[in-house]
């Protein structure tokens, strides 16, 4: 175990580098002789690291010469300030291309690419959150038979105020509003803040069922440009604020979906400041905050709110229990009237789940579950950038995530993923196409693709496919 530990250490404290440009494409890694003597570990660790960046897609091994690091894709460019008006005109559109993509997912034989949905043993802790069921629902037998009430488990809603100080927020267990997933939270916190034609800002490209929501709430959106690599342009941010045109903000600092990325401390506090002093409600989607790659987590924007701008969301259904749908929300100043949405819409949330959950998180076992989920995520974005880089067309793009599992995919001018989306779902093999993710429809030549499902030989071989089938999706190309 031990060895296991240090090469895996090795192997990412050498992807970093490489990530960070520190060792550039083409350089020469240090010899394994070398590595070892200088880290002061036995050839065979050193070995293994060497190959985990192989397998990672980083390293090739050339004979007689070493490992050198291999070419890298570029990232996406960021795009530019568009407004769109109500988001009806879209909704029929995402909704037919998720359902479509939902009906692959449900299908034998297919495979998933498309949605952000783990799947499987190696990926949620099942057989302890079962025992832990099992434990609860024996020391209080009555929790299937009674009503859950307002404000639900305490111990669960305890042990996110305890977690929330990893993310840098001082949370209170009283102000916490366990919901129906982190999507019910998103409706709760746009119906307290917003009204019926209301503008909402939002990040280009964004969370795709972010729009049929506005649709159902009869918000408009103002896409704010956001780079692949730093996140929301807090320039043209501050000047839609600055012009009073935004009602409120929607946001995901921390490892944003679909680009990975995340924004940096110093723009995350100018980010918080900017909401207090134009005084517009700023709600935080902090889904993947905990799946940060890195060893200790960067701050939530909420870390920084002065005055209770800033709504955080959230929910354990990527890391923990997806059936659960637990999330939760801190409203700030705004938690009063999100409190009376919540109970008028669905009251509470089951009592059993909430307290099994807050049992596994008071147990000990999420820090070590998300390590080791955080390891396999690493491992499989480089794979799948290793394998994009190798098949897609030549000038593709992709994002390197700073967490999570997503992939942003951007191909060069003239590709139609849309296209690609239709000939994948004939072999039998669902992507994300790019216009999912803006409600004026842009991205066309962009996609995104999940890797949170073992990278087997099926996986592997239908992403060579895909990458094939974008030669014929060139929008001229009649195809």
């Amino acid at each position: 175990m031990e060895n296991a530990t240090l090469y895996q250490q090795l192997a990412d404290d050498l992807s970093s580098a490489i990530n960070r440009g520190t060792l550039p494409p083409g350089s020469r890694l240090p010899s394994v002789r070398k590595t070892a003597h200088s880290r002061q570990l036995s050839l065979n660790t050193v070995v293994a690291a060497y190959r985990v960046l192989e397998d990672r897609g980083l390293v090739e091994a050339r004979p007689q010469s070493g490992y050198y690091v291999k070419a890298r894709l570029a990232s996406p460019a960021r795009g530019a300030l568009r407004e769109a008006g109500p988001a009806q005109g879209t909704d029929g559109a995402v909704l037919d291309l998720i359902g479509a993509a939902l009906q692959a997912q449900q299908t034998p034989g297919y495979i998933d690419m498309a949605l952000a949905c783990p799947r499987g043993g190696d990926f949620y802790p099942a057989g302890k959150l079962a025992r832990l069921m099992g434990q609860v629902l024996r020391k209080s037998p009555g929790l299937v038979s009674n009503y859950a009430l307002p404000p639900g488990s305490e111990r669960l809603r305890t042990q996110i105020a305890r977690r929330g100080l990893e993310l840098g927020m001082a949370l209170q267990a009283d102000n916490i509003i366990l919901t129906h997933g982190a999507m019910e939270a998103l409706q709760l916190a746009l119906r307290a803040v917003c009204r019926h034609g209301d503008t909402v800002g939002i990040e280009s490209p964004t969370y795709f069922n972010l729009l049929p929501l506005f649709a159902s709430l009869g918000l408009k959106a103002v896409e704010i440009p956001t780079d692949p690599q730093h996140g929301l342009s807090l320039d043209a941010l501050e000047m839609l604020l600055s012009e009073q045109r935004l009602q409120a903000v929607v946001a995901m600092p921390n490892v944003h979906n679909p680009l990975g990325c995340s924004m940096s401390t110093d723009n995350k506090k100018r980010l918080a400041a900017l909401v207090n002093r134009y005084q517009v409600p700023l709600i935080e989607d902090a889904l993947y905050a905990e799946l940060q790659f890195g060893d200790a987590l960067q701050p939530a924007v909420k870390a920084y709110d002065q005055d209770g701008w800033v709504i955080v969301c959230a929910s354990y259904t990527k890391t923990l229990a997806p059936d659960f749908r637990v999330g939760w929300l801190e409203g700030g100043r705004f938690g009063a009237d999100i409190k009376k949405l919540k109970f008028a819409s669905s009251i509470a949330e089951p009592l059993v789940l909430c307290e099994t959950l807050g049992a596994f998180l008071e147990s000990g076992g999420y820090d070590h579950h998300l390590r080791s989920l955080k390891r396999r995520y690493t491992l499989h974005i480089d794979k799948v950038r290793a394998l994009i880089a190798a098949h897609f067309p030549p000038g593709t793009r992709a994002t390197h995530p700073s967490g999570g599992f997503l992939i942003w995919v951007e191909l060069p001018d003239g590709y139609d993923t849309v296209k690609l989306f239709d000939l994948a779902i004939h072999e039998r093999i669902s992507i994300s196409p790019g216009p999912l993710y803006s409600p004026s429809g842009r991205y066309r030549n962009a996609l995104r693709l999940s890797c949170c499902q073992p990278l087997d030989e099926r996986f592997i071989n239908a992403l060579r496919t895909v990458g094939e089938l974008a030669a014929r999706c060139k929008a001229n190309s009649g195809t």
